[in-house]
Order: C-alpha cells, then sequence, then structure tokens
C-alpha cells in the first residue's frame, strides 16, 4: 500500500509539474513624471503595471514607455 501511494505522489508530482508556468517577470521602470512603478509579464504574456493587466503584449507596453521616455530595468 505504502508504494503505491509512493507512485501516486510521484504521478501526481510530475502531472502538476508539467502545468503552463504561472511565474511572473517583473521590472521597475523610471519616469520624470511619475513615481517608480513595477510592469510585469504575465504568463499570457501581457504587461501588468502595479497588478492592473493593460491587455498589450510585454514587449509591446515597454517600446512605448521607453519611446515616451521612461527607463525600465531590472
Amino acid at each position: 500500500m505504502r508504494n503505491h501511494l509512493v507512485i501516486l505522489f510521484f504521478l501526481l508530482s510530475v502531472l502538476f509539474s508539467c502545468g503552463e508556468d504561472d511565474s511572473r517577470s517583473c521590472t521597475t521602470c523610471t519616469q520624470e513624471q511619475t513615481p517608480d512603478f513595477q510592469v510585469c509579464e504575465e504568463p499570457n504574456g501581457s504587461a501588468s503595471v502595479n497588478g492592473q493587466n493593460t491587455g498589450v503584449s510585454y514587449e509591446e507596453y515597454l517600446a512605448s514607455l521607453q519611446t515616451v521616455g521612461a527607463s525600465c530595468g531590472n
């Protein structure tokens, strides 16, 4: 019985570890007119600012910020 539980645990671990990666990567941006703020790339590829999803791709959003003079980096 114990071996069955070990095997079941192993299979469940593999199953859940193969799911979509829910991690976010974030960077801090600065701009003269605003306080520093955080831009994150959500698992679906969109950007969020201070926890609010923008609905715009992360790369596009960062490019737009840089166009208006913001500086973003880790």
